[in-house]
């Protein structure tokens, strides 16, 4: 069986339309998972694919090459990619994140310049905030760039950054002016494939996540262009970031929902055909319990986040309430998959089984994005 949730007020027939046609296209890589997990990235071609299936930018003005949608489209997207168990795509970093700051943020010339080719896939997008030492505090930043005629000289580290290893595009935070504090924090864009200077450190070894490359990035003495500075006014990356922050947490919360979705319907079927003591798991009083726990949990989490996404479709979703839902349902994520794991005994412990990569895949959701205890210090702030 496949466990139901109410249909939200933003999924539109054409939204139901691009979820069933990229869950296909998602578990069709299914076969490429184990390689892939193995090398520690997915293949560039999977990024082909997405792009000329027009499942990369979705939500991008057809005028610069996208898909013309909305976040809806992104969102069901999301829950897709989820439920097929790929999360080491790192598509809505390219397209959910790095394609709206350029889009929103960005001057026509940028907009027309990078968005066409990462609708396509030629380029593939990071995002490049974390260092090592600061975690989140972007704030303390000590990556940085210095004016040299008409280019920008940057200087620094990042790490933990999603599509790495990939990027032929990196939006990059680092101070303008060293010595102010957020004021000082500007986005310029790196293009890695003409940045003399830039080195790709490792790509690092995690618990979980094996399929998406998340590396260290080095910059020495790269000289980029000014007109790559985005929007082309030092010292608003800070506030650049606030105001885009929302929708990359709404993002982490709705792959949560798709992935607690899919550790549920693997549970019933496991548990209703595996015996002990002579009879299937599901007959004992104490798995339906807990199956039906994990089933509640999992409907108030796909019903907070498709508010939201109600919410983020009017422009309205706030600081707090991105926060917020980012924590719980991140939380509830992890504690619904660890109940999962245990009615599967010692073979969740596998991960030769999809709930052991679920589990171990699930935990960075309270980390990324700003951490959890930070989620709960920022809306904080605004009660």
């Amino acid at each position: 069986m496949s466990i139901e949730k109410f249909t939200p007020n933003w999924m539109t027939e054409e939204h139901q339309m691009v979820y069933d046609s990229a869950l296909k296209m998602f578990k069709s890589w299914q076969s490429k998972d184990e390689e892939w997990r193995k090398n520690g990235m997915i293949d560039r071609a999977a990024w082909e694919e997405a792009g000329a299936m027009g499942f990369l930018c979705a939500s991008i003005p057809e005028a610069y090459g996208g898909g013309g949608g909305d976040f809806g489209h992104e969102a069901a997207l999301l829950y897709a990619q989820a439920e097929a168990n790929q999360p080491g795509f790192g598509g809505m970093v390219h397209s959910g994140i790095v394609a709206p700051y350029i889009l929103k943020h960005g001057t026509a010339e940028q907009k027309t310049e990078w968005l066409p080719k990462m609708a396509t896939g030629e380029y593939v997008a990071a995002i490049a905030m974390t260092e090592p030492g600061t975690g989140s505090d972007l704030q303390n930043i000590k990556t940085y760039a210095v004016k040299d005629g008409n280019d920008y000289i940057i200087n620094g580290s990042k790490t933990f950054i999603t599509n790495g290893q990939h990027a032929n595009l990196i939006l990059l935070a680092c101070k303008t002016d060293r010595e102010k504090g957020a004021q000082g924090v500007s986005l310029i864009v790196v293009e890695t494939d003409k940045a003399e200077g830039f080195e790709r450190g490792r790509n690092l070894d995690k618990i979980g996540m094996s399929a998406q490359d998340t590396s260290e990035l080095f910059f020495s003495n790269v000289r980029v262009p000014q007109r790559n500075l985005l929007g082309a006014v030092e010292g608003k990356g800070f506030i650049q970031m606030m105001e885009e922050l929302p929708r990359e947490r709404l993002i982490i919360a709705l792959s949560g929902v798709g992935a607690m979705k899919l550790a549920i319907n693997l549970t019933l079927d496991y548990v209703k055909e595996r015996e002990a003591f002579g009879k299937p798991v599901w007959r004992f009083q104490n798995t339906r319990f807990k199956m039906a726990e994990c089933y509640a949990d999992y409907l108030a989490a796909s019903s907070m986040c498709d508010a939201a996404v109600d919410a983020i479709l009017e422009d309205k979703l706030t600081v707090p309430h991105a926060s917020l839902i980012k924590y719980w349902v991140t939380q509830k994520q992890c504690e619904v998959i660890d109940e999962c794991v245990q009615l599967f005994g010692g073979y969740g412990y596998m991960t030769e089984y999809p709930i052991a990569r679920l589990y171990a895949d699930a935990r960075v959701q309270k980390i990324y994005g700003g951490t959890n205890e930070i989620m709960k210090e920022l809306a904080s702030r605004f009660m």
